[in-house]
């Protein structure tokens, strides 16, 4: 175990040398950040042969197959780490075609057994579910789908059994109310979206000595499969422009772990149902509670932003920002509340936290 930080020269000819410490520590090490950061956006964990290990494996054995100099051709302004972690992103992104291809991509059944039966998440998803058979425009066949399909287990061919039907007809019947119906009824009263996006955003898959600035990374020469890991990126592509000048914190864009004195403010629904987005986040790392969809929980902080136009956002703003004013001791990390599934604008939502810039402990996102 190397307890001293080496430099990345010098990590570089451990590799080389295969040096089993460096090669694990600081290899595996950094593979092990970015498939935290992969995991929470794709659940690769839950997919077969998505594992750490796997991923690691198969992009340690492309490195040494080359004599690890994909990694010697980073700019001397990107840290081996940062350019590291974006190779192993293009392993991911190969096996994630690779298991849609073979298991099809994420679907809305694949959501609901990533819950343990007894958790109170899936007790809050069962909740949604009798929502929607409760409020959608479906007919009693509809509701009785549903609810023998997501709420109490049943398997296709036994559905089709008990209503009269062919197994073709039933998947039909529920891919279409899936598509038109359950994913918009969640997304819409939930805050949930359960769609895999093909393309991760640059900036969430970097670790944060990059996101605060790191130049743009020049395309290394090399043989393979793998030839297009490291294609170029402009400053612009990348967003990591750095400024001479930091005049205020702004809010990180993958938020992992807070100081104790740090509250996660993330965008709510009325009914507290946090399944998806920052509010996800919120409730299985921060403590924000399922119910609850206003004010401070745990080390998180809700400001409803589905529930209306942009003007019924600013009472909840306005009263975050008095709540902030309370309670200096606190520093308020503000996520882009409102600019994901809810659907406004940095433009449209920005300017509601106008006199929260005058509050020290209150941090924004970049450029609002």
């Amino acid at each position: 175990m190397y307890y001293q930080r080496l430099s990345d020269e010098e990590i570089l000819s451990g590799f080389r040398e295969g040096d089993a410490d460096i090669i694990r520590e600081y290899f595996y090490g950094y593979c092990q950040a970015g498939y935290y950061i992969f995991d929470q956006r794709y659940q690769l964990s839950e997919k077969e042969n998505l594992d750490f290990m796997s991923l690691a494996h198969q992009y340690a054995i492309y490195l040494m197959e080359h004599d690890w100099k994909p990694l010697e051709d980073h700019s001397p302004n990107v840290s081996l780490k940062t350019w590291l972690i974006n190779g192993f992103r293009y392993v991911v992104l190969d096996a994630l075609k690779w298991y849609k291809k073979e298991y099809g991509s994420i679907t809305f059944e694949d959501y609901l057994r990533s819950f343990d039966v007894t958790s109170d998440l899936r007790l809050q998803f069962n909740r949604m579910v009798e929502d929607v058979c409760d409020h959608a425009p479906l007919d009693r066949q509809e509701r009785l789908l549903i609810d023998m399909l997501l709420l109490r287990g049943f398997k296709g061919k036994e559905i089709a059994a008990q209503m009269g039907m062919t197994p073709s007809a039933i998947s039909q019947k529920y891919k279409k109310l899936k598509e038109e119906i359950i994913i918009p009824y969640f997304k819409k009263n939930f805050d949930m979206d359960l769609d895999m996006v093909e393309v991760m955003d640059e900036r969430a898959i970097l670790s944060r000595e990059a996101m605060m600035g790191e130049a743009s990374m020049p395309a290394p020469t090399m043989p393979g499969s793998l030839a297009d890991m490291y294609a170029p990126r402009s400053c612009e592509d990348m967003d990591f422009i750095k400024e001479e000048v930091m005049e205020k914190r702004t809010t990180p864009e993958f938020i992992t772990s807070l100081e104790p004195n740090e509250i996660f403010v993330f965008g709510s629904n009325l009914k507290g149902m946090h399944g998806g987005g920052a509010a996800y986040i919120a409730y299985r790392k921060f403590g924000a509670i399922m119910g609850q969809g206003v004010g401070l929980q745990g080390q998180s902080y809700a400001i409803p932003t589905m529930q209306g136009g942009v003007e019924t956002i600013r009472p909840y703003v306005d009263e975050f920002i008095w709540f902030a004013k309370e309670h200096p001791e606190l520093t308020f990390l503000v996520t882009r509340i409102g600019c994901g599934i809810a659907g406004f604008t940095d433009d449209e939502i920005s300017p509601l936290f106008e006199e929260a810039h005058e509050v020290e402990n209150i941090v924004l996102p970049p450029n609002w």
